[in-house]
């Protein structure tokens, strides 16, 4: 371009000047196509990397979040295992401190200093934590000890003897008033002697009395005492803790009182709470002259039941259920009123008593339509409900034999026959033998 412009300087004819400017404006539009064309090029270079660092600006964003959840996560976790760690310490100092001397408070001197009697014999007198309340330090309350100082570190809740815990019933029978045939009046007088006071209180509160504290069940074996206590159990909503006589009594001297103390008190602290004591007879004969250890600590098993039955302290919204079949060998002082406010008869069934009960267990069995249960019931004449079921059961097996589907007048028939000589044979001089 400078070469021609220094070219135009020189004298030129008008068509060379015209060539000349012809020359230069194509140059000049060529240069502008170019710039064009280089601009053109730069503006798409430019707008794809402009678009690239938008991208990798994405790309960041995306990168500082991820980085940013990262960090909040390990935060969380650096906590939590800072929080385990210190856990641990506590755990491994626990397992490193020595442990404490259980005991227990004789007497309150004051608010900071007790006097305890430690697990070996000797009485302290000790200071108490701050920690503790002042008014939780009761004499006979159980407490820690320090090993060194012997100082109160915490009391403990009351203990009772694993036995106890075995009695209260967790899972409620199955049978219902419904399942008891015959006993129509018993079971009335036993629902307004334990029910009743326990669902409705405001009743009896009304009249101004007092309301039953115990019932007990007496007659021969299998006329359902035991059932009726199982129906009871399942119709109320009260804690239900069944023991049998036998258990009450133990080996040592003072270990039958202990039981019975920590019945009392564990049902006390449970109310509204029902204890059912079967065979009754096994602690609360008739006291005579003891002539051996044994003996002497029957009786004051029984005279701890006594105690708790009817003592100086209220038992609250406890009921008592005694069960015996030998209620002439109990102890004046358990029967009177106050201890067993209601002393129940389950009879033998009568006749209409009888058919009640076979009712009841041939609910689920197929019998014939030709069978008449009061023929059966006129003929099982001195039969208690155990024998009945069992007749039931024998005449099923009858059927069975034989290959029926239902069972008819004749099983029953032979079911009574073979009960009648299976019993007459379990007796003594009978026609067999009970032992080989």
């Amino acid at each position: 371009m400078a070469d021609i412009l220094r070219e135009s300087t020189e004298p030129q004819t008008p068509e060379e000047l015209y060539r000349l400017y012809r020359s230069l404006s194509e140059q000049l539009r060529e240069q502008l196509q170019q710039i064009e064309t280089d601009k053109h090029e730069l503006e798409v270079q430019m707008l794809d990397r402009v678009g690239n660092l938008e991208s990798r600006n994405l790309e960041l964003r995306e990168q500082l979040r991820q980085v940013e959840a990262d960090k909040r996560y390990i935060e969380t976790q650096k906590i939590r295992y800072e929080r385990e760690v210190r856990k641990l310490k506590s755990e491994s100092e626990q397992l490193r401190s020595p442990p404490l001397i259980i005991g227990t408070i004789v007497d309150v001197v004051d608010p900071s200093r007790v006097i305890v009697r430690s697990s070996a014999g000797p009485r302290f007198l000790v200071r108490s934590s701050p920690n503790i309340n002042a008014d939780d330090l009761k004499p006979g309350a159980r407490c820690t000890l320090n090993q060194q100082s012997l100082a109160i570190v915490e009391l403990l809740p009351s203990s009772f003897d694993a036995q106890v815990y075995g009695m209260e019933l967790v899972d409620s029978p199955q049978e219902n008033y419904a399942d008891i045939g015959g006993l129509d009046d018993q079971i009335n007088e036993i629902r307004e002697a334990v029910e009743l006071p326990l669902r409705r209180p405001e009743l009896f509160t009304r009249i101004g009395i007092e309301p039953p504290k115990g019932v007990l069940l007496h007659g021969p074996p299998g006329t359902g005492k035991t059932l009726l206590a199982k129906a009871v159990a399942h119709e109320t909503n009260a804690h239900f803790m069944r023991v049998v006589g036998s258990e009450l009594v133990q080996k040592y001297i003072g270990e039958g009182a202990r039981l019975v103390r920590e019945l009392f008190e564990m049902a006390k602290k449970k109310a509204p709470t029902i204890i059912f004591i079967d065979e009754i007879d096994a602690v609360g004969a008739s006291r005579t002259d003891a002539n051996t250890s044994g003996d002497r600590e029957v009786q004051r098993t029984l005279m701890q039941l006594l105690a708790g039955m009817d003592g100086f302290e209220n038992r609250g919204d406890v009921k008592i259920i005694g069960a015996t079949n030998r209620i002439d060998i109990l102890d004046r002082a358990l029967l009177r009123p106050g201890r067993f406010d209601r002393i129940i008869e389950i009879p033998l069934p009568n006749d209409a008593g009888r058919l009640s009960i076979l009712k009841v267990h041939t609910r689920g069995l197929t019998i014939d339509e030709s069978v008449d249960l009061s023929i059966v019931a006129q003929l099982t004449e001195g039969k208690n409900g155990a024998d009945l079921h069992a007749i039931c059961m024998e005449a099923g097996m009858f059927a069975i034999r034989k290959e029926r589907p239902t069972i008819n007048q004749d099983d029953f028939l032979a079911a009574i026959e073979k009960v009648r000589l299976d019993f007459n044979r379990g007796l003594p001089g009978g026609e067999g033998v009970m032992f080989a």
